[in-house]
């Protein structure tokens, strides 16, 4: 075999990886004269890599995240100095979704909730978790949407077996009549079996007008606070500090 039908023979068996750098590891291999092993372990680990790109790459479009280039590295800890920055990294580890605990993020508008919940959410899935991101209202419209056309139960049952599922933002937007039972199914559905991390301007005492249905508001609490990691955001909104210099440009002084 040439190196075009060696290349060709690769990419039929499904090893891109290896057929992309082929080329350039043969010229590395005879110019640092590497032992036939050595050039094998090479071309077999690029495979390897390839494939694990690929599947964090595809794992990072199945999850939606609204910001997709949000991480731990992008977050100023300092701004609101009071947050509790241990927790953060703790679970940025994925290992509260290993022990399927959940966590619940708190605090004023602005304060980082999203910021956070998506890049530990990347952080998840560079561990080799699976993850869902949802923005509150547009989980409960897709879960109408699932009910009118007949699809509620293998939604629901997609939703119950993701290993981290984040519903984010809840209490921006007004929600439907349905929210407290529909939030209260899923969050029933993955209580002991899978995280959720769920992130909310409003303190949870508000969560029953918020949902207007305080029996089942309190039966997802009683679950969800169970095994759950609390961080409080805040108090300073990041908004306002990018908004302040532009309110004050031009003003007397």
């Amino acid at each position: 075999m040439n190196l075009v039908e060696v290349d060709h023979a690769l990419r039929k068996l499904r090893l891109s990886g290896m057929a992309d750098v082929l080329e350039t590891r043969l010229r590395h291999a005879q110019s640092e004269r590497l032992a036939p092993l050595d050039l094998v372990a090479t071309l077999v680990s690029d495979e390897l890599q390839r494939r694990q790109d690929r599947l964090i790459a595809r794992r990072l479009k199945q999850a939606r995240f609204r910001d997709p280039d949000r991480s731990l590295e992008t977050f100023d800890c300092t701004f609101n100095a009071k947050m509790d920055r241990a927790l953060i990294y703790e679970l940025a580890t994925a290992r509260f979704v290993a022990q399927r605990e959940d966590a619940l993020f708190l605090g004023p508008p602005g304060t980082g909730k999203s910021h956070l919940a998506q890049a530990i959410g990347r952080a998840a899935i560079q561990q080799g978790y699976r993850v869902f991101y949802r923005e509150a209202h547009g989980l409960l419209e897709e879960i109408a949407d699932a009910t009118l056309d007949g699809t509620r139960k293998p939604f629901l049952t997609e939703l119950a077996t993701v290993p981290l599922l984040i519903i984010d933002d809840l209490g921006m937007r007004k929600l439907p009549h349905t929210a407290a039972e529909d939030l209260l199914e899923v969050i029933m559905r993955r209580y002991e079996r899978a995280s959720t991390m769920l992130t909310s301007n409003r303190p949870v005492d508000d969560w029953g007008k918020l949902l207007g249905d305080t029996a089942a508001v309190t039966a997802l609490l009683d679950r969800l606070l169970h095994h759950a990691h609390v961080l409080k955001c805040g108090p300073q909104s990041w908004r306002t500090k990018v908004r302040t210099p532009l309110r004050t440009e031009g003003l007397p002084k």
